[in-house]
């Protein structure tokens, strides 16, 4: 009887572990869903990222739906995903996703809204590989301001030829750059494992070897071929 319980026992905890692990997984999809759907939104829009700054960017970071809730303890904290171009510099297709964290003071005084989200432009191979080895503070760590918008937006202005990363925010309907000095980005490995179902590094995702982009990821990496099949030189 002992011998039948204990099997029952760790048949239970196999089943029990394995859907948790498909819950996790399901959450991290349903994230890169959500990005995909607010970079739609935001490229749709009158005012919106100008097609020859999407052009210099090396890698684009889309946190979706961040809420006011989230921050009663004063804790600011977003989840979502960045895609980038793929090579060693950055020149090639849009390749598979890594999850994403932001935090900071900064970052949850800019979430006062309802709902509120947020696209970070990777500007440069420093601002690249440096976020993909670790946690990147924004303003410290990395040049940062906030983004032009509109198709008449000058991106050629010192500020912009200098920045590392350049920030935006979409509440209530309005897209424009914000100001998150003193945020910080991270790879999420966490999710990652969750996504991917393995111990992967951002690193090896965006630059391989790594694993083919999930299907969740498919309108995030299409957008964004569509919008920028080719980095502008320079």
């Amino acid at each position: 009887m002992k011998t039948i319980y204990s099997l029952l026992l760790a048949m239970f905890l196999i089943v029990s572990t394995a859907s948790a692990e498909s819950r996790e997984a399901r959450k991290q999809q349903e994230r890169l869903q959500d990005a995909g759907a607010v970079m739609s939104e935001i490229l749709n829009m009158p005012d919106s990222i100008p097609h020859h700054t999407l052009d210099r960017t090396k890698c684009v970071v889309v946190v979706p739906s961040v809420r006011k809730a989230a921050f009663i303890v004063g804790a600011s904290y977003g989840r979502g995903a960045m895609v980038c171009r793929t090579g060693e510099d950055f020149s090639g297709p849009w390749g598979a996703p890594s999850m994403m964290a932001v935090e900071g003071a900064s970052f949850g005084l800019q979430a006062g809204a309802e709902a509120t989200d947020f696209v970070f432009l990777i500007m440069n191979e420093r601002g690249a590989t440096s976020l993909l080895k670790s946690k990147v503070k924004l303003g410290g760590d990395a040049a940062a301001v906030a983004g032009p918008v509109g198709r008449d937006a000058q991106a050629g202005t010192d500020a912009y030829m200098r920045a590392e990363i350049l920030t935006y925010s979409r509440a209530r309907g309005v897209f424009a750059g914000v100001s998150l000095d003193g945020s910080t980005l991270r790879p999420d490995n966490e999710a990652n494992e969750d996504l991917y179902g393995q111990r992967i590094k951002a690193r090896d995702i965006v630059l391989g070897p790594g694993p083919q982009a999930p299907a969740a990821a498919d309108r995030l990496i299409t957008l964004l071929e569509q919008a920028s099949p080719r980095p502008a030189n320079g």
